[in-house]
């Protein structure tokens, strides 16, 4: 007869995940002249990035968490990582406060601002968040995948069957990205978004 499973084996596998990823990360050095660590969540949308950010967060001091969707939107899902790196990744290399406003994907929906000051440790979280323009910004990278049924679905449960066709257009520009840069192959560590352990 097989044993139960450990009704908290998935709470205490994500927190002994987190944990190392926390110690693997703190004892790299940030950047020359950069006090800040950035760690980068890439993959493609809906594979569990922004939750798993929400997760990591708190085991980095509460580390602040920029999201990639600041910069892009449905209409510039891709050309939008200049501003990211002249809004975020510069100020920080400098040991600097930044300040931006997040990009707007709604009609009348304003965002708002958003403000941090350089730390130990910020996220930077979303589709691309690894691209090798950000690199030298970086001080570790991880990549989450998932099967590409599971992400739209969770797409299409967030957006609503309307935006099929937009998440089917960027799903292909994600792959597209993928391809080009093999963020996947560079990233420290590589997790699966469809097996539930933050979910």
């Amino acid at each position: 007869m097989t044993a139960s499973p450990d009704p908290d084996y998935q709470a205490k596998a994500l927190a002994a995940l987190l944990t190392e990823i926390a110690a693997d990360a703190g004892t790299r050095r940030a950047p020359q002249g950069t006090a800040t660590k950035i760690i980068a969540i890439d993959g493609p949308g809906g594979a569990g990035k922004s939750t798993f950010a929400e997760r990591l967060s708190p085991v980095l001091g509460r580390a602040e968490i920029v999201h990639t969707d600041d910069f892009a939107s449905w209409k510039n899902p891709v050309d939008w990582w200049p501003q990211l790196i002249e809004k975020v990744l510069e100020p920080l290399s400098g040991n600097e406060a930044v300040r931006f406003k997040r990009s707007q994907w709604e009609p009348g929906k304003d965002r708002g601002w958003a403000h941090l000051r350089p730390t130990e440790f910020v996220i930077l979280e979303g589709v691309t968040a690894s691209r090798e323009a950000f690199t030298r910004y970086l001080t570790y990278t991880i990549w989450i995948d998932a099967s590409s049924e599971l992400r739209l679905r969770r797409g299409l449960e967030r957006d609503g069957q309307a935006a099929r066709a937009q998440w089917q257009m960027w799903m292909a520009e994600e792959e597209r990205y993928r391809a080009r840069e093999r963020p996947d192959k560079r990233a420290d560590l590589v997790l699966r978004g469809d097996r539930n352990l933050w979910s």
